[in-house]
């Protein structure tokens, strides 16, 4: 990029939704298990000679919920994820119920998964992992309040029946995200901002 290139000013620094005209779209694979992909026929405004085929990973959202107690330290969990492939340390999350929104899920999530409940929730945005091919939106919540709950009746199935649960210090993941230890864009993103907030004086 030249130096000399525009400085975008503080109105301009967000995120605007549109689309380029899409010609044709046909789902390319439809699955019973959360994602779907679509093809898409696209082309440039105003170029219509110019199309090309785009890849979309349907995908209906989900919710991250980074749990922090009165001691400072994060509710984690470490799960086998096949795509990776590998054991990942993640935080609280779940996929989207379109009937419910995404605090109510959030709230959901966490009792399932590390039974716990929270009496402050607040949001810490929205974060889209991969623009280029994927449609999914993660929405960030951070829990504090913390209190011990049941489950209930749901039961951990498949890699969830296999994951293990722990504290964590803020601190201490904070220097492994820098360090690079770890690396899933959810985790990453949110304890970050939790620092940035946090130095900040806006919690």
């Amino acid at each position: 990029m030249r130096p000399d290139a525009p400085t975008a000013v503080a109105s301009e620094l967000t995120d605007e939704p549109g689309s380029w005209p899409v010609t044709d779209s046909q789902h390319a694979y439809r699955s019973s298990w959360i994602v779907n992909l679509r093809q898409d026929r696209v082309h440039r405004p105003g170029h219509p000679d110019d199309a090309r085929d785009r890849l979309v990973l349907e995908h209906p959202g989900a919710v991250v919920v980074l749990a922090v107690d009165d001691r400072e330290r994060v509710a984690c969990l470490r799960q086998y994820r096949h795509a990776g492939p590998g054991w990942f340390v993640e935080l609280p999350a779940g996929v989207l119920d379109s009937a419910e929104p995404p605090l109510q899920t959030a709230r959901r999530e966490l009792r399932e998964e590390v039974e716990l409940a929270a009496d402050e929730w607040r949001d810490l945005g929205t974060l889209r992992p991969s623009v280029g091919i994927t449609a999914e939106r993660q929405h960030l919540f951070l829990a504090r309040g913390l209190s011990h709950v049941d489950r209930g009746d749901f039961e951990l199935q498949a890699e969830e029946a296999e994951m293990s649960v722990f504290w964590a210090p803020v601190d201490d993941m904070v220097e492994a995200v820098l360090d690079g230890r770890l690396t899933t864009s959810a985790l990453v993103t949110a304890v970050l901002s939790y620092d940035a907030l946090r130095r900040r004086g806006r919690l």
